[in-house]
């Protein structure tokens, strides 16, 4: 009896020992989550109802934090899931390609340049290589379009310091780029009511975003067949709440069916903060100390 209470004991201290110091048994490292996700409401759900709401609709916008590698991976498993679900019938598309290299995206794809071409002619962000190549690689593997939906930088540029009236003095060819003209402003959305504050009443700040949602609805809604289901890649503020991106393809299609992703960082995940409700059908809550893939 006495060996094998000493077995115990010492089969206890030896358990201690491998418990990191300020954790609970509890709270013990094995608890580490990547990201929780949450509905509108503040509810935890699982990827697999995720998935099943958003294949009801007709486009879906996966709002993401540009530097979070739980965003970008989450993206690309959508995705594939999407694409086992809908087939040929996906279209991707994305706010970091510009609508004026949508012909290179195109002769990339049909074989007639190669990859070293591809990059070195498109305007690539920094963060390509790790986070939207693996994107528009499985959409050219898989035989899919892929839509360049952004508006040149160069025109949003120009908006920003003249606004969205000097779009209309550009020649006819510039114009195929952007949404038609003229993009209707509208400071009553949400989005451009906050873009207004934030620039302390600067109105050229929102119609810059203005001509990028706007444009961004644009191609994808002239990408989009009856029968198509369109996933969009963006930053979460173009997004959210659909407004941005969502409230000019509802002037384009009243009857067009959205859902919207957004990611959020918080300290702790378990619990949604308020802030966050109605964001977006799906809210994923990743820990503010992972790392940044730039």
């Amino acid at each position: 009896m006495y060996i094998i209470m000493k077995h115990l004991y010492l089969t206890y201290f030896m358990v201690l020992l491998f418990i990191p110091f300020g954790y609970s048994q509890k709270e013990s490292i094995t608890s580490l989550q990547a990201f929780k996700i949450y509905n509108a409401e503040g509810k935890e759900v699982t990827y697999k109802k995720m998935l099943q709401s958003v294949e009801a609709s007709h486009v879906c916008f996966f709002g993401e934090l540009h530097n979070n590698p739980i965003a970008h991976w989450l993206q690309i498993e959508l995705a594939r899931d999407l694409f086992s679900l809908k087939g040929n019938a996906l279209v991707m598309g994305a706010e970091m390609f510009e609508s004026d290299n949508q012909l290179i995206i195109n002769e990339y794809f049909t074989g007639h340049i190669n990859q070293s071409n591809f990059e070195k002619e498109m305007r690539l962000w920094p963060n390509y290589e790790t986070d939207y190549k693996p994107l528009l690689e499985f959409a050219k593997e898989n035989g899919l379009r892929f839509a360049a939906t952004n508006i040149p930088r160069r025109y949003a540029s120009l908006v920003s310091k003249e606004g969205l009236s000097a779009l209309e003095k550009l020649p006819s060819l510039s114009k195929i780029y952007m949404a038609a003209l003229p993009i209707r402003i509208d400071y009553s959305v949400r989005c451009y009511q906050e873009m207004l504050k934030m620039s302390e009443g600067n109105e050229l700040f929102p119609q810059a975003q203005m001509a990028k949602d706007a444009t961004m609805a644009h191609f994808i809604h002239t990408n989009m067949g009856e029968t198509d289901f369109f996933l969009h890649f963006n930053g979460s503020f173009h997004s959210d709440r659909k407004d941005g991106i969502g409230y000019y393809l509802q002037i384009l299609n009243r009857d067009v069916k959205m859902s919207n992703i957004t990611v959020v960082e918080q300290d702790n995940i378990n619990e949604l903060s308020s802030e966050h409700w109605e964001k977006a059908d799906f809210i994923i809550c990743v820990p503010s100390r992972m790392t940044k893939t730039y």
